[in-house]
């Protein structure tokens, strides 16, 4: 009986102690009282993400994690999502930074953001249509589609055999988002080197819609029409993979 209460402080101490997970350092500065302030903007100052009010210009809170860097941030309505230099990928309550939601890996991203190539991951992180709550994730190997209320994985596109998505060649047409996909093969045509995708995945004809909306949520609008098809056919996947469990983290 000793010995049990002996241990009691012991293991408390030892949770106290623990590292924040993925090496979090949120930080508040500012509390946020009125409900109908105004969003704060983004920048990145070296190694952390920080908010500041647009009013008076001081800062809201600021993110940072143990021996990682951010290399670009994307402010959404409501989140602050981050990209960092391991491949990690962030959404922080932008408003206020009372909580870091929802921490993603892209596979395989860490060596190639070291490189040259990756350009500090420009064109990595990408919305989906304009008032999508739906976030890609674009890498050379594959794009990677997350809900953004909780970070569930909705889809993943892989690269074809041979070639390799440019997350810095990307450009909107209406609601499709239009990657670059050069390969290899000399002979490929200039159609097998642009990917269009949106919310539901890659636009292809008699697609089958996902349900991307929160389980029990009324306001699907994931599965509404979403505008003309760049492809001039019918938007009704085969070809692409749809997970809808959420990824680690």
């Amino acid at each position: 009986m000793v010995l049990g209460l002996l241990a009691v402080p012991l293991i408390t101490a030892a949770h106290l102690t623990r590292p924040e997970p993925y090496g979090d350092h949120l930080t508040v500065h500012a509390r946020v009282e009125n409900p109908g302030a105004p969003e704060p903007r983004l920048r990145m100052t070296g190694r952390a993400v920080e908010a500041y009010d647009p009013g008076t210009g001081r800062t809201r809170w600021a993110y940072a994690r143990e021996g990682r860097r951010p290399l670009s941030v994307l402010p959404v309505r409501g989140h602050a999502v981050t990209l960092w230099s391991d491949g990690l990928v962030t959404d922080t309550a932008r408003r206020d930074g009372r909580a870091v939601r929802w921490h993603r890996a892209a596979p395989a991203a860490a060596a190639w953001l070291r490189s040259p190539r990756a350009r500090d991951g420009a064109g990595v992180l990408q919305r989906l249509a304009p008032s999508s709550r739906m976030l890609a994730v674009v890498t050379p190997y594959r794009i990677a589609a997350y809900r953004l209320a909780d970070g569930d994985l909705r889809w993943v596109l892989p690269a074809r055999r041979g070639c390799a998505f440019e997350p810095a060649r990307t450009m909107r047409h209406g609601r499709a988002l239009l990657v670059a996909q050069p390969c290899r093969s000399p002979g490929a045509s200039w159609t097998a080197e642009v990917v269009a995708v949106d919310e539901l995945g890659r636009i292809v004809p008699r697609r089958a819609p996902l349900a991307n909306e929160l389980p029990g949520g009324s306001d699907d609008r994931s599965n509404a029409a979403a505008g003309p098809d760049v492809t001039g056919a019918r938007r009704t996947t085969g070809t692409v993979r749809n997970n809808t469990a959420a990824g680690d983290g």
